[in-house]
């Protein structure tokens, strides 16, 4: 029995990945403490792990508590700009309160083995400070430099040719040395302030365990890379159990009907309506296709649709477990684990997403061949309409998706991670490929 401490950003892209491993380990005898946000409680206890609340720092699971002039100067900048603001103040910063808080935790809970989400860095500074083996997990796409992609964040997919080569080459140069300069420097000066030195890193490498990284996916939606290190596993897809309290809404037997079914989500984080929700109900409002939208959360009644499409249904939230299995193509801005779990079910996409990270998941959407990346986060009805239509025509997009469902199926991902876990637990070494 080992003692593991687990931190996750409080996002529910962060900590539901990490629910199948909790609950793993627990049904293994080992115990677990996690630290994440309060509005998370419930669901970390559900699997038997001790929930313990950020004490410092900004707790994103209250959106009241976050501060406004945080808020204004992410909404101020947009692009790799906004990506550059969630890595210096929304991953680093918090890194200084989550060391702190960690620190503490050990005092109660002396841990064997760390293990956190690959964006909350204070656990690998948790580890230079005491010595004790960490993994991370992967809850986007692999983000970490390479020979053979373009830097994360541009959404390039890669490029075999002479001169696709040399443009990646140009591109890592120019990402290293100019576009992400300032972050490396911002890093190594949080680093400083908590009395660790300056390691001249960029942020990603500082995220990659030396000892253990567990990637929630399959190896067919990433990028073939000739220099992967070895201490990165594919574990497939952390799929949460499906929710034994659900009650189907009311509409649930309109999902029966002889017509296609396409699904509209914009996930939990990047939630504004006008964006992709409301253009793909006006696409297909006058279309032969159940529509059925879900709004993160987000009260239905601010959508302001009067009347809502006699083919459309609205709902706050659907469990992904119980509706995808019903669904023919899904609308996305992107969300890895939404993207995942529709994979795992064998449904393409058409993706519309361009903040935080969701360019290379579009890309790898398209890449992969399991859907259409619009490459925008407004796309028009009408982009959205033609997009709908063609995956529905094309079989080969069905034919992608159901392909890689069959990969996911092949893994029993809680199982694959908690192996891996608990080997690092007792050799407290690196764990290896080969």
């Amino acid at each position: 029995m080992a003692r593991f401490l687990i931190g996750t950003i409080a996002a529910a892209g962060h900590v539901n990945p990490a629910l199948p491993i909790a609950r793993q380990l627990i049904g293994q005898g080992h115990k677990v403490w996690w630290y994440t946000g309060i509005g998370f409680k419930d669901k970390v206890e559900q699997t038997g792990a001790h929930h313990v609340a950020i004490r410092r720092g900004i707790d994103y699971s209250i959106p009241e508590t976050i501060p406004a002039d945080w808020i204004a100067q992410r909404d101020a900048v947009k692009g790799v700009s906004q990506f550059k603001f969630y890595l210096k103040h929304g991953f680093i910063d918090a890194a200084v309160t989550q060391l702190q808080d960690l620190t503490d935790i050990l005092k109660e809970f002396p841990a064997d083995v760390l293990l956190c989400d690959v964006f909350f860095l204070g656990m690998s500074w948790l580890y230079e400070k005491t010595g004790l083996p960490w993994a991370a997990f992967g809850m986007s796409a692999l983000p970490f430099n390479s020979r053979d992609t373009a830097p994360f964040g541009l959404g390039l997919p890669p490029d075999n040719s002479l001169f696709g080569r040399l443009r990646i080459q140009g591109l890592n140069w120019l990402s290293k040395n100019v576009l992400m300069r300032d972050v490396t420097v911002y890093l190594d000066r949080m680093r400083q302030s908590v009395g660790l030195a300056a390691k001249e890193q960029d942020f990603f490498s500082a995220a990659l365990s030396p000892f253990l990284y567990l990637q929630g996916s399959t190896p067919s939606f990433e990028y073939p890379r000739s220099d992967l290190p070895s201490q990165i596993h594919f574990t497939g897809t952390f799929i949460p159990p499906a929710s034994a309290d659900f009650t189907p809404p009311s509409w649930w037997s309109d999902l029966d009907k002889n017509r296609p079914t396409v699904f509209v989500t914009q996930g939990t984080v990047a939630t504004e309506a006008n964006n992709l929700l409301l253009p793909t109900i006006q696409a297909l409002a006058d279309e032969e296709m159940l529509v059925i939208a879900t709004t993160g959360g987000q009260p239905i009644q601010n959508l302001n649709l009067d009347p809502i499409p006699v083919n459309t249904r609205i709902e706050s939230f659907i469990p992904y477990t119980h509706l995808l299995p019903h669904i023919d193509v899904m609308v996305t801005n992107a969300g890895f684990n939404g993207v995942q779990i529709a994979l795992a079910n064998g449904v393409p996409m058409v993706t519309a997403g361009q903040t935080e990270e969701k360019p290379e998941i579009c890309a790898r959407v398209e890449w992969s061949g399991v859907g259409i990346n619009l490459k925008t986060s407004t796309p028009t009805s009408s982009q959205i309409r033609d997009a709908v239509e063609a995956v529905l025509a094309s079989p080969s997009y069905k034919q992608n998706a159901q392909k890689m469902k069959k990969e996911i199926s092949s893994y029993n991902s809680p199982v694959i991670a908690v192996g891996l876990l608990e080997k690092l637990a007792t050799t407290k070494q690196p764990v290896l490929r080969y």
